[in-house]
């Protein structure tokens, strides 16, 4: 089984990424997320090198999950055309 190239880990009241989060890693890294969301005020994917739909679904995840307060920073390749696409806000919520 090959693995991930994505990770996560928090720091202060961030999660931070690095890696590619694409459909194949994403899995894996719900079981290195931290239990508990409580103080996460951002997400950080400055060192993230692409997205896909499913890397985008778990930062919306997280992003509602930590009750839609979040910040997200970075721009990884794809963001902001799957943003776009599933008309996400900045903070990774549905807009209006």
């Amino acid at each position: 089984m090959p693995t991930s190239s994505a990770s996560a880990r928090r720091d202060g009241d961030a999660l931070v990424f690095t890696g590619a989060l694409l459909r194949d890693d994403v899995a894996a890294l719900w079981r290195q997320l931290p239990k508990t969301l409580d103080g996460v005020r951002r997400l950080d994917v400055g060192a993230v090198e692409r997205i896909d739909s499913a890397g985008l679904a778990l930062l919306a995840e997280l992003a509602a999950r930590a009750g839609n307060a979040v910040s997200v920073n970075g721009a990884p390749t794809g963001l902001a055309e799957l943003r776009a696409a599933y008309r996400l806000d900045p903070s990774l919520g549905f807009a209006a």
